[in-house]
């Protein structure tokens, strides 16, 4: 369990750091609610899916103090920590937090642990599975009925979106961090690029791999890693001498390669790049109409610069939310996607102030 929690915290939301977020001691335990069977938008069926979450702080008698933190794209639930705590944005003195795994994650029923249908014998899924999943989690399980805002960043960002469609009245603010609201061309090139990073590999096998294929993963590791999550100017100011990045390089490579599953992040690209909250079940496809629709506040926050989710994809649709606001994370700052990471102390004192004032205006309002 700690190793398959540190893989997931060195991939979490492209992160740069080999330093994982391992889970300790101290740390929620896990829970796991075991949902049965998981129909998809699709019609195809998880097969005995269960989900793995963790919560912070206590839901009070009314039940009306819920956040629900979502996660990025190979990442788990300890992704938004640097946000989650006394004092912090998602404070756990006031607020009861849900941090989330998502399908495909490794710890959620995934590709990766899936006894019932291994590796690629999995069912593609989309990010409103996800949502789906998770609500049922929220009014099944946890026993909330309704949320003070769910959260989350890239990946987390496009489901904090999508929740504001699957289910409008059920959150009262939506707080997306390096977003998409319709994959564009460039993300899908991305994307694309890294799994054939792996898929080209020998060693992939068809997803039949004995071993890591270790040459696409480290590939993979430096298109996603270094060249979309990051930015010419992070990069020029971590290692002015640009041949030192070359050993950083291979150093960050060896430390992933035993910790990350192909598979899972081949099936959770799958439904990054076919995500479009105008399409689905009830959607025709009209992106101003659904962007109108939403009934939460919404908090849209963009890094400068993003290689990975344009920031001009949700920057130019928050206009068209109701109750809506666009920030630019530490725009003095050129730190692209990963400026919401949790990398960058900057970065991160920034989204807490935002973040953290943006709840308590949206609350305050709620309960005048």
């Amino acid at each position: 369990m700690r190793t398959l929690l540190a893989a997931s915290g060195i991939v979490a939301a492209l992160l740069a750091p080999v330093t994982a977020l391992a889970h300790k001691d101290t740390d929620p335990p896990h829970q796991r609610y075991q949902m049965g069977d998981l129909k998809l938008e699709s019609g195809e069926v998880i097969k005995d899916f269960t989900m793995s979450f963790v919560t912070h702080g206590r839901l009070n008698a009314d039940g009306s103090n819920a956040i629900l933190v979502v996660t990025a794209i190979g990442g788990n639930h300890h992704r938004l920590d640097f946000l989650i705590g006394p004092g912090k944005a998602l404070d756990t003195d006031k607020y009861f937090v849900v941090s989330t795994d998502a399908i495909g994650n490794g710890l959620t029923t995934s590709p990766s642990n899936s006894a019932a249908q291994p590796r690629m014998q999995f069912p593609r899924f989309t990010i409103r599975d996800m949502v789906h999943s998770q609500h049922r989690l929220l009014t099944e399980h946890v026993g909330v009925k309704h949320l003070v805002a769910v959260a989350g960043a890239s990946m987390g960002g496009m489901q904090a979106l999508q929740w504001g469609v699957s289910y409008p009245d059920f959150s009262d603010q939506l707080i997306a961090m390096v977003p998409l609201l319709r994959t564009p061309a460039w993300t899908v090139t991305v994307l694309e690029a890294s799994r054939k990073a792996i898929m080209l590999d020998p060693a992939w096998n068809g997803g039949n791999y004995t071993s890591p294929p270790a040459a696409g993963i480290r590939l993979w590791r430096d298109i996603l890693n270094f060249l979309a999550a990051r930015t010419p100017e992070q990069l020029r100011d971590q290692v002015p001498n640009g041949l030192d990045v070359l050993p950083w390089l291979k150093a960050q490579e060896d430390n992933l390669i035993a910790a990350f599953d192909a598979n899972d992040w081949i099936y959770q690209t799958w439904a990054y790049e076919r995500h479009d909250i105008a399409a689905g079940p009830g959607r025709d496809g009209d992106m101003l109409k659904t962007l109108r629709a939403i009934k939460s506040s919404t908090l849209i926050l963009t890094g400068v610069k993003d290689l990975l989710n344009p920031e001009w994809e949700p920057r130019d649709a928050f206009r068209y939310i109701p109750s809506s606001r666009h920030v630019q994370i530490n725009p003095g700052s050129v730190t692209g996607h990963l400026a919401a990471s949790g990398l960058f102390p900057a970065d991160v004192e920034m989204l807490n102030r935002e973040i953290g004032a943006f709840i308590a205006r949206g609350q305050g309002r709620v309960n005048r």
